[in-house]
């Protein structure tokens, strides 16, 4: 049997190309990050309804608009991240080619996401809670841009804004002596 050629070998690999979205869609890690994204929409959902409508009731003016300025922002963020999520499940079950998923993730702001005009004195005035989704969906907007950077081609991810609210609880968190803290899957 004749060796292949270089040239013959690059052609050939050519034609073996593996599609990282395909693959990605499959993976263990998207399982992993669409149950994230998918329990932290159902747990601010569950929040906001509930006893965070009770803890804005008792917070000042100023207080109370932070927290409906912040809670919308957090609801935004997360159908955002829900559609993409959304988006590259319909990959991985078929019902949707990759290139249809493209074109609709266009319509996806992810980039606008992360930006908050919340001052850190205003941050300290919301609930413990509702930061800590805050924080959370913030993290999962990161995690959410790498991937997505990685599966449109690009290498460097657009720069995610910090945020006032994150860098409060991470200044707590180093403060106490203590990590972030985990979530049950």
């Amino acid at each position: 049997m004749k060796k292949p050629t270089p040239s013959e070998s690059r052609e050939h690999n050519r034609d073996v190309t593996v599609d990282f979205g395909v693959k990605f869609a499959a993976s263990d890690l998207f399982t992993q990050v669409f149950r994230e994204g998918m329990t932290l929409v159902e747990e601010t959902a569950a929040y906001l309804d509930g006893p965070g409508r009770e803890e804005s009731r008792e917070l000042n003016r100023s207080a109370s608009l932070t927290y409906a300025t912040e809670s919308m922002r957090l609801t935004t963020r997360l159908m955002q991240l829900a559609s993409w999520l959304l988006l590259q499940r319909a990959v991985k079950d078929g019902e949707m080619s990759l290139e249809e998923a493209r074109d609709e993730k266009f319509k996806i702001n992810l980039s606008e996401l992360g930006h908050t005009g919340t001052l850190e004195e205003e941050a300290r005035q919301l609930p413990d809670i509702l930061s800590d989704l805050i924080a959370r969906s913030l993290h999962l907007h990161g995690r959410i841009m790498r991937l997505d950077g990685m599966l449109h081609g690009r290498t460097e991810p657009d720069e995610i804004p910090s945020n006032p609210v994150s860098e409060h609880l991470s200044q707590l968190q180093a403060a106490f002596g203590q990590g972030p803290t985990k979530r049950p899957n």
